[in-house]
């Protein structure tokens, strides 16, 4: 059977039950890397220049860990979802920077998605991608058919209130435990004793990979605090967001933050917690964006976590602490004024 390789990096935490799903209609195996550990951050970071973002870093330290087990890679290059509005550079150029910088690799389905050249290049570019596996055009339209409703049941899943992984775990597609663990393994969903409530905000790729953001979620789980985020939101409430703060998005994915934010800032939250990472650009121009609004609209608390691979878990948690202990006090005021 062929095996097709999926880092679990950048856009694994948006799309990876429907790649999965329409590899294996195609009678492909999937081989998922493992999660992130400081040996997988260290491999990437050794591949690639100073300056390139930690997201790219551990991209390819997973991507090292695959190149021996699996017979094709698949790293697309997402230009467009949306007329107009673009993708981060390192998201154009991945399955180049991945040839040019890990020779040993195996070959790599590379689509290229762009929605500016019209649906039916892009249904164009899924039916090359399909054809390593069949020739035969009515089971690709089957395998597009299933993966897309696995699309839709995903993110149904989420908006019912759980992060990407929760649902994964829910699907039975977490990948990173398997057999009798699984069965045993204690859900991740929110506790009943939950005393706050804090939107937390930033791109999956860094909210939901434990080693980078010293496993945060489960960090604030722990803390008695209810997690709400983008994935909790519809389509239409995160567009709705984003036109309220910026307009027009103008980048790719712009909704998980700016769209997020906007949401937030008006919805039943103690506060927010935006993550992003140091260096990106993108992610600058949007938090200056959201930090100028909270600090307009003086209705909500923010704070903002830059990670990097320096970043410190004593500091991350000081801070963390910091902040929860302000929302407390701050609750206790508002309800005393109440009174």
């Amino acid at each position: 059977m062929t095996k097709v390789g999926l880092p679990r990096a950048l856009l694994y935490y948006q799309y990876y039950p429907m790649w999965r799903t329409f590899f294996e209609e195609l009678g492909a195996e999937v081989v998922v890397s493992v999660p992130t550990t400081r040996a997988v951050l260290a491999a990437g970071s050794a591949r690639v220049v100073a300056e390139t973002c930690l997201p790219t870093k551990v991209y390819c330290g997973h991507v090292l860990t695959l190149v021996d087990k699996v017979d094709y890679l698949f790293i697309p290059s997402i230009r467009s979802i949306e007329r107009n509005v673009y993708n981060c550079s390192k998201f154009l150029g991945l399955p180049d920077l991945v040839r040019g910088t890990i020779k040993e690799c195996p070959p790599i389905l590379d689509i290229d998605i762009d929605i500016n050249k019209g649906e039916k290049a892009v249904r164009n570019q899924i039916h090359w991608l399909g054809r390593h596996f069949t020739h035969n055009p009515f089971k690709i339209d089957r395998a597009i058919r299933r993966a897309l409703a696995m699309d839709e049941l995903y993110k149904q899943t989420t908006q019912s209130g759980l992060t990407p992984p929760e649902a994964l775990q829910k699907l039975g597609l977490d990948d990173s435990i398997s057999g009798e663990k699984r069965q045993g393994r204690r859900p991740l969903w929110p506790s009943e004793n939950s005393d706050l409530k804090i939107a937390v905000i930033g791109h999956p790729y860094n909210i939901y990979d434990g080693y980078i953001n010293h496993q945060l979620i489960e960090r604030l789980k722990g803390m008695e605090v209810e997690i709400v985020t983008s994935e909790m939101v519809t389509a239409g409430g995160l567009d709705a967001g984003t036109a309220k703060l910026v307009g027009k998005p103008y980048w790719t994915y712009e909704d998980e933050v700016v769209g997020a934010a906007g949401y937030y800032l008006d919805e039943d939250v103690d506060g927010i917690l935006g993550v992003v990472c140091f260096g990106c650009g993108p992610d600058s121009l949007m938090i200056d964006v959201i930090q100028r609004a909270a600090k307009t609209r003086k209705n909500k608390p923010l704070m903002i976590l830059t990670i990097d691979e320096h970043t410190g878990e004593a500091g991350l948690i000081t801070r963390l602490e910091a902040f929860l202990d302000m929302l407390r006090r701050r609750g206790s005021r508002l309800a005393k004024r109440g009174a």
